[in-house]
């Protein structure tokens, strides 16, 4: 695997929503990430310890060990947050043809992480982009603390390929890296495609999930022998209700 960078194309947080019209996705730089929350940077910074700790994700289906991740669920609505009863992570077999169609019950997210006023505002503010895109309406959120690993010679960030997440936005941030190669982001509409790798911590990625799919390539260690790793936040937001539930 060629190590070859290619620097995301930063869109300026003002201009966030137009870009998610346009093209179907934006990427904000680390400080229009914190332009956009109206946050300093550090506040993110405090989530990054759970990323040592998280779980082994134990529903690969192609055999590996090279993931570990927590997950979340919350309701936003008008400004409020609330955080939904810990619940299985359900995908339908179009949108995840390796994972779907499973019952995925992993380890919940940390209360002291969803308690901390950055968290809050991270999902408020997605939500409020959400309804930009499709109007403003209750929004189902998953969120996803995920580590990829090069323990086993290679990880696979998307294992399931090319793909949409059957939601309305997805929300893709870089939590770090750490002494890999590899893990370029992919972006698809049609036959026009984007290719870019976020290497800058808290650069953050939005996603028409109607429009486009997205990937991550594998990732493999830089120097051999030594450990390597990247984390991940992944948000979605849905309209009408998670996926697996009835909708109104």
């Amino acid at each position: 695997m060629a190590h070859e960078v290619f620097s995301p194309p930063y869109t300026p947080p003002e201009e966030l929503g137009p870009a998610l019209r346009q093209q179907g996705y934006a990427v904000l730089s680390p400080k229009g990430t914190a332009d956009w929350l109206q946050r300093p940077l550090d506040e993110l910074d405090a989530l990054r310890a759970d990323w040592d700790e998280l779980p082994p994700d134990e529903y690969l289906k192609d055999g590996g060990r090279y993931r570990q991740r927590r997950h979340a669920c919350f309701i936003a609505e008008g400004g409020a947050l609330i955080a939904a009863p810990h619940r299985a992570h359900w995908q339908p077999v179009e949108y995840n043809a390796l994972h779907g169609g499973m019952q995925r019950w992993f380890a919940p997210m940390e209360a002291a992480t969803v308690a901390l006023p950055v968290w809050r505002a991270l999902l408020l503010r997605l939500a409020g982009a959400a309804s930009a895109l499709r109007g403003e309406q209750r929004w189902y959120i998953e969120a996803h603390q995920f580590r990829i690993d090069t323990e086993g010679g290679i990880g696979r960030p998307t294992p399931e390929g090319a793909h949409r997440d059957g939601v309305d936005l997805v929300a893709v941030a870089l939590v770090g890296r750490h002494n890999i190669k590899g893990g370029e982001t992919r972006v698809f509409e049609g036959r026009r495609g984007e290719r870019f790798t976020m290497d800058q911590p808290w650069a953050l990625m939005l996603l028409d999930d109607a429009r486009v799919i997205h990937e991550s390539t594998p990732i493999q260690p830089l120097t051999e022998g030594e450990p390597g790793w990247r984390d991940t936040l992944v948000l979605t937001c849905r309209a009408r209700a998670f996926q697996g539930d009835p909708e109104p």
